[in-house]
């Protein structure tokens, strides 16, 4: 069962699929909960009583492993379908906002138009620094243009000076080698 459209912080990908976005400091919205959610912070979230995944992703950061957000981003897309799923953040306003614009880009979109499409139909203040813009989002290979990144492999930016995951990080890693990664496309700001 999907979400109602008209419900708070819902976002309609331009398919139609519906994913709700949310901050976890705040109060749960009024309304069903989620049968899945994604949750995108730096320590492990409480639990919830619906299936969730974390995705390690320090506030004002880059993700700590890019290949398990994909994952997550491509499950969050699946399941959207028929499910009612949510991509969370502390606030619900950067790291929510720029999965969400990510989830635009599999969905089909632009990846120069996602940021002004999240920030027209979920939150104005979504996507909140020039660095989570750098998050490089996977795109359909049909979308490709001549000078993206065609070579599937992420690169994060800003992982300077990285030490070490936090304590409990165990990512989930796809099994088979570079079998079903996308090509990557930068966000833009614009």
């Amino acid at each position: 069962m999907a979400w109602d459209a008209a419900a708070a912080g819902v976002l309609t990908l331009p398919s139609g699929r519906l994913v709700r976005g949310r901050g976890v400091g705040s109060p749960l919205p009024a309304g069903p909960e989620p049968e899945f959610g994604v949750y995108l912070l730096g320590r492990r979230p409480a639990v919830q009583p619906w299936e969730s995944r974390w995705v390690t992703w320090p506030d004002f950061r880059l993700p700590w492993d890019p290949g398990d957000l994909w994952a997550a981003l491509a499950d969050v897309l699946g399941r959207a379908d028929s499910q009612r799923v949510e991509v969370a953040c502390r606030g619900g306003h950067g790291r929510t906002g720029t999965a969400l614009a990510c989830l635009a880009v599999l969905d089909g979109l632009a990846a120069d138009r996602a940021v002004a499409y999240v920030r027209d139909h979920y939150r104005s203040r979504a996507v909140e620094t020039p660095r989570a813009a750098g998050v490089r989002c996977p795109v359909p290979a049909d979308s490709m243009r001549p000078g993206d990144d065609d070579d599937g492999r992420p690169r994060p930016r800003g992982t300077a000076g990285r030490r070490r995951p936090p304590p409990g990080h165990r990512p989930e890693r796809a099994r088979g080698g570079e079998e079903g990664v996308l090509p990557q496309s930068r966000l833009s700001l614009r």
